[in-house]
Formats: structure tokens, sequence, C-alpha cells
């Protein structure tokens, strides 16, 4: 949107933008072509591509990197150069992160700043999981879904499903980025398979789903985690019988509101940092969702996990929290563990003194990835039934 005034009189306002897509950063603006780049997620929701829009009549707009390695990149950041001559481009995924430097006059001609020519060689001969993404419609919504599948997948056969939650709304879990995480070790070494939802709360997507979860944080966005999984476990190479919930802070909100309210659909869940009591949580945040706490008091008590927990049979539920985390205090995991003393509810508790929110001492960030491997191997070991001989007895 740009304004023009003329000498204190009228403000005549004009959009450059429009459409269910967002505008993710506004780069620069050169006054001498009068022209804005950005950053938007106009080709797709998964994507983010550089644009540029012209402030002056038809307001031309174009896409400056959509033609550029198509086959590896359609994630990019960037960064402008003072005079708007040039753009330093950094490529996302979903190939291999790579940055580039061009011009802007010309896009083609580029010189190559990073290759990433050590993790090309590092991962030219491993198996690498698959990625497919799909469109699944819930409750009116076209909802981005997320598969990380084994490469070699076998259909005929029924593989464990773990469902990792984004932290934090207006979030995206579904992007074309690069990435490699613990889940991929799941993937590849245990045939586990993983997915993700961007559901009603997400960002990317417009302003439409964006908008669903305002003041119903913990209704809407659970209702999309259930049917997404409901989905899931209709495909034949999916086992309902091992399903597993991942989350942190607002994702360890909602995979605890999965498990504890739908504890009959998942066999296993962890909880790291979960916010359990948006009243203990930064006004920032809280206030923009909720409203102010003495005047919509219940709003919060709608979505507070500690009064939506229904849970009464027992739990492989795995709670982890660091003491010093300045995020979401330490406090909401000591509510949730009385809650679910007073239910008679098992759980286990895993607690790292003075740690952040981030985990960030190296040795405590390998634990916890060791332990959060550890808890789903065991969760989705076959159940091995052991059938015992009958054997006949006389009796006198």
């Amino acid at each position: 949107m740009i304004s023009n005034q003329s000498e204190g009189q009228e403000v005549n306002l004009r959009h450059l933008t429009s459409g269910s897509w967002e505008v993710s950063h506004i780069l620069a603006y050169d006054e001498n072509t009068h022209s804005v780049y950005f950053l938007s997620s106009e080709e797709g929701s998964t994507q983010q591509q550089l644009y540029r829009v012209s402030t002056v009549d038809p307001f031309h707009r174009e896409c400056l990197s959509c033609a550029l390695f198509q086959s590896t990149c359609s994630y990019y950041d960037a960064s402008i150069s003072p005079q708007y001559q040039n753009v330093l481009l950094n490529g996302r995924g979903p190939g291999i992160p790579r940055t580039t430097f061009h011009r802007l006059s010309d896009m083609t001609k580029h010189t190559t700043v990073e290759a990433n020519t050590v993790l090309r060689l590092a991962l030219k001969n491993r198996r690498m999981p698959k990625w497919e993404r799909r469109i699944v419609q819930i409750n009116d919504f076209a909802l981005r879904l997320e598969l990380i599948v084994p490469i070699a997948l076998d259909e005929s056969m029924e593989h464990p499903l773990l469902l990792i939650v984004d932290s934090a709304p207006g979030g995206q879990a579904v992007s074309e980025r690069f990435s490699l995480g613990w889940d991929s070790v799941l993937v590849s070494s245990d045939s586990v398979i993983v997915a993700r939802l961007d559901g009603r709360g997400s960002g990317f997507q417009g302003q439409r789903v964006l908008h669903e979860v305002h003041q119903r944080l913990g209704t809407v966005d659970v209702q999309d985690q259930i049917a997404a999984l409901e989905h899931l476990v209709r495909l034949p190479y999916v086992d309902r019988n091992r399903v597993g919930v991942y989350g942190k802070a607002y994702g360890g909100y909602l995979s605890s509101l999965l498990l504890l309210s739908h504890s009959s659909m998942f066999q296993c869940g962890i909880a790291v940092a979960p916010i359990t009591n948006w009243r203990l949580y930064g006004s920032a945040h809280t206030e923009k969702y909720f409203g102010f706490p003495a005047r919509d008091d219940h709003k919060y008590q709608i979505s507070s996990l500690l009064r939506n927990s229904t849970a009464s049979s027992p739990l492989n539920f795995l709670i982890i929290h660091g003491t010093a985390d300045a995020t979401v205090h330490f406090q909401h995991s000591a509510e949730l563990v009385k809650l679910l003393s007073g239910l008679n509810v098992n759980y286990t508790l895993q607690i790292f003194p003075d740690e952040g929110h981030s985990m960030a001492s190296s040795r405590s960030q390998h634990y916890l990835l060791n332990s959060v491997l550890t808890f789903f191997r065991r969760c989705f070991k076959e159940k091995q039934v052991v059938v015992v001989p009958q054997t006949s007895k006389e009796y006198d």
C-alpha cells in the first residue's frame, strides 16, 4: 500500500498487491525507479520469491527469482545493495542451499558466492528421505500437508506415523526450505513417516487462514490436526496403532492437548516447553489473540490446557523443559505436572537445569536429541506377540 499526500490536503491510498498470499519482507524502495522490492509467497504458500513492483500506474509487478535455478530453488532470502544495483540471493531450498550475487538489471547473470560443496559431497551417497506435499480439504479450507517418507517406501507394509506441530501461531511448518533434522533420522533409519500440517492459524496463506484462531487458540487448530490425522491413518501404509505427536512451545501446547483430549488416537507424545496457561505467557503475544486478561478472562480460560484435559488412562507422555527458559517459563510445565498428578495420569518429566528455550549448550542439545529419538523408537517398536504353547495336563 502506498499513500500520496500533497500540501497536507487529501491522502490517496493505493494497494500495490492483493490476493490470498502474503508479503513476508519489504526489502527496499528505489526512489529513482519508483520500485519496491519485496519477498512474497505469490507463487505458492510453500515458496518465497523476490519481486519488484512499480509505485507508478499501472503498478507493474514482476518476479525476479522465479526463473532462476527452478529445479533446485524456490525459497529465497535476499539483501538489496544500498544503491539498488545488486542483490544477494540466499537460496534456502528445496535443494541444498546456495548463495548467489546478481545485478538487478539482468538477474540471469550471477556469481556463486557459496555453493555448499562440502555438504553436497557429504550427502552425495546418502539415502535421503523423500518429501511429499499435498493439499487436504478441511472445513472448506485447502490446507498444506507435508509427508517425509523413506526413499524406498514399502507401501505393502504399515509404518509408524509421527505428527510434528509448528512452534508458533502464524508460523509455517510446510515450505520448500531445505531441512535435515532429528525427524529425518527416524525416517531414514526407522522407516517412520513424518507429517506436518499448516492448519488454520498458520501463516503465508492469507489473512483468512491466519485469523481463524483469533480468540480461540486450541480449538480449530486442534480440529485441523485431528482431521489431517484421520486422513493419514486411512492410508494403507500407515499404522494407526503406532502414532506419535511432537511439539515445542505453542506446538507443545497443541501436542499436549491432542494427547490429553484424544489419547485413543496417539500412542505417545513429547511436549518441549509447552504453554499450558496463556495468562503465564508474554502479554505482547497473548493480548493479540485473547485481549486484556482483566476484561477477557473467559477467553483465556477456554484456551487453557489445564481446563481442557480429559485423559484418565495411562499415557506415554514425555515433558521436557529448561529451568532458565525465559520464553516459556518453567511454571508452565510445573502446572501441567500438577494437573497430571491430580488426574492420576502417567508422565515422564525431563528437566534441563539452567538451560533456556533453545537449549544452547551442545551437551544439552545432544542429550535432548538422544532422548527424543530413543523415546519414539521405543514407542514405535512393534509389539511382539508371544505365543505360549498349550500343554495338556492329566488330573487324577
